[in-house]
């Protein structure tokens, strides 16, 4: 049977991963020419050497902490309770694959799980757990560090990874911004032992410009404009044409603006270190934004580059509201889904949440009852 093109790279890898084992900490020409398209993986492979690291060291996943679930429900209540939803539609996508999802903070320690985890398997249960460090500087070369340190959505496959024992994953990545602008975290879909899935990459860098919608559309704001370039232009690389979505309060203050806008209106990059106003974006009265809301259709509108981008202007006349929710309701949604994730299996939850299995029962029994726990 002739060998596939991923096949051929892999073993192309395997080869000079073997030289480099022997012969030094510089990368060879044979694994530099395996990434001529990729050179992100060249410099994270190279960072992993700079540390010290070698590809055949053993790679030790430490325990996760037995708060790492209560902590994540805390500590990032509003990125999960609006990425959830999302999470969920991905991991349905590529359930038939054998792929599962997870979602990081900005230092690659998982926050949420979702998907067909089985945790009988040594390599799935190592990663699919809240609180555990996935970062470059703890398990090297992956699509979790990648994301992080490039700041775009990448494709990782078996042997591509640092270390001999990531070897059994497949991960694709993108990195998850906020409305400022500053990186959240990153979605990422692992499967072990699968055949090569770089599509993946396409739909998860999808799930991400969901996500990063929602928590721009839950801010306070007064306008929403959706900007695309004008009819007839068509946007290579980057976002590949996605919408712009930019939201401005009733003085015409930025309030929120995704990675699209970002690149199509570069001042909006100073978003996360200084206030920024609608006056310094478009080169008409901001006033005439809202005065546009009215009008049905999109419009053209000028910049102070001289190029023109197309809006749809929504008005909105009250602010979001976000639902509060107390700690208490936040634990038990939490301890829900960790039972959900768990098959029904409650020691597994309690293990994986750092409590106790009565509290888990405790939880469940006030849960039915319609209380909070």
């Amino acid at each position: 049977m002739a060998m596939t093109s991923s096949d051929l790279r892999l073993n192309q890898i395997a080869l000079a991963r073997r030289a480099l084992a022997q012969g030094g900490a510089e990368l060879t020409d044979a694994l530099v020419g395996a990434w001529l398209d990729r050179a992100w993986i060249v410099r994270s492979w190279q960072r992993c050497l700079a540390r010290g690291a070698r590809p055949d060291r053993p790679v030790v996943f430490e325990p996760a902490p037995r708060r790492a679930g209560a902590d994540a429900a805390e500590q990032h209540a509003e990125l999960l309770a609006l990425a959830r939803p999302g999470l969920q539609r991905l991991a349905r996508q590529i359930a038939p694959v054998r792929y599962f999802a997870l979602l990081t903070d900005a230092r690659g320690t998982v926050i949420e799980t979702a998907g067909a985890i089985d945790h009988r398997n040594r390599a799935t249960h190592a990663i699919a757990r809240i609180g555990i460090d996935l970062s470059e500087q703890s398990i090297g070369t992956s699509a979790i560090g990648a994301a992080l340190a490039e700041r775009a959505p990448v494709w990782l496959h078996r042997g591509e990874h640092f270390f001999t024992d990531t070897g059994v994953y497949s991960c694709a990545g993108a990195p998850l911004f906020g409305p400022d602008g500053s990186c959240l975290g990153m979605i990422d879909v692992t499967g072990v032992d699968v055949p090569e899935r770089p599509e993946l990459q396409h739909l998860v860098a999808h799930t991400a410009r969901q996500i990063e919608d929602a928590l721009i559309l839950a801010r306070p704001h007064s306008l929403r404009l959706r900007l695309s370039w004008p009819e007839g232009w068509q946007v290579s690389g980057g976002s590949g044409g996605a919408e712009g979505l930019l939201c401005l309060d009733a003085d015409g203050q930025v309030v929120g603006a995704n990675s699209s806008a970002r690149q199509m209106l570069p001042a909006l990059h100073t978003l996360a270190g200084a206030p920024l106003h609608a006056a310094d974006l478009f080169a008409l009265p901001w006033t005439g934004l809202f005065d546009g809301a009215a009008q049905d259709g999109p419009r053209t509108v000028p910049l102070w580059s001289g190029l023109r981008l197309q809006l749809r202007a929504e008005r909105r006349h009250r602010a979001p509201v976000t639902p509060q929710r107390s700690l208490k309701a936040l634990e038990s949604a939490l301890i829900d889904q960790a039972v959900r994730d768990a098959g029904g299996r409650v020691a597994e939850a309690a293990r994986k949440l750092g409590v106790s299995r009565a509290t888990i029962y405790r939880r469940l029994a006030a849960m039915r009852k319609g209380a909070p726990g």
